[in-house]
């Protein structure tokens, strides 16, 4: 089964030390809620072979400095990183992030995709991780979901890019205030003034598609204004 957890904002440019660290906070969570997708990582290159590293800080921050070395590295767009996770037999987490970027048109995120056997990773996996990675990260929305609800919202009108949740899902301060009282939905507030949202199991995608028509209507998830100027609605 393959899960996407994803966090997504505007332009944010900052030191790459931060972005590191972020980085660092990130794979140290999934070492804790992954164990059997964690225990060895490689950098995921534009060409093969993929290389392994140790995902600590000073690794990190070396991978980090080799992307911005390139000679088609822009700054502008932000800093990419690719990372394999592998460990038991089925179980394997891609991290993909851009971030510390400043442009006007592309959105700056980390995307998790977790693949384990059948069944195997608790239902509530998603939404705890997209809680950590909103801590981590601090997004405008986010979401964790999978590819027949990805499918199910494209159907509905949704467009890809565009905010929306899964079973659970992010929305930063400004959102947050628009949720409308209604929502079926377990809200989890966090210290930053967002929430996470907690609205279905991993097969009712009717019913995360109709928290997703509420939430639009309400005005919660409007697009971030082009071009862009600041990470959070």
């Amino acid at each position: 089964m393959r899960q996407l957890i994803r966090v997504f904002w505007g332009p944010r440019p900052e030191p790459i030390e931060s972005v590191t660290e972020r980085w660092r906070r990130t794979v140290e969570e999934l070492a804790a809620l992954l164990p059997a997708a964690s225990r060895s990582w490689g950098r995921v290159h534009p060409d093969p072979p993929e290389t392994k590293i140790i995902p600590d800080a000073a690794g990190l921050l070396a991978a980090l400095r080799a992307v911005q070395q390139a000679p088609d590295w822009w700054e502008e767009l932000g800093t990419g990183l690719r990372l394999l996770g592998t460990g038991a037999p089925g179980w394997e987490v891609e991290v993909s992030g851009l971030a510390g970027g400043s442009a006007e048109f592309v959105l700056q995120s980390l995307v998790v995709a977790l693949q384990s056997p059948g069944d195997e990773a608790p239902a509530d996996l998603g939404g705890r991780l997209l809680t950590r990675l909103a801590l981590i990260w601090e997004p405008d929305f986010g979401d964790a979901t999978d590819d027949d609800i990805l499918d199910a919202l494209e159907d509905a009108g949704f467009s890809i890019g565009d905010p929306f949740i899964g079973r659970s899902g992010y929305l930063s301060p400004g959102r947050a205030a628009l949720v409308p009282d209604a929502l079926g939905a377990r809200i989890e507030p966090l210290p930053d003034g967002g929430v996470v949202l907690h609205v279905a199991a991993a097969d009712d995608q009717a019913v995360v598609v109709a928290a997703n028509e509420q939430l639009r209507r309400a005005g919660a998830l409007e697009p971030l204004p082009r071009p862009l100027a600041r990470p959070r609605l």
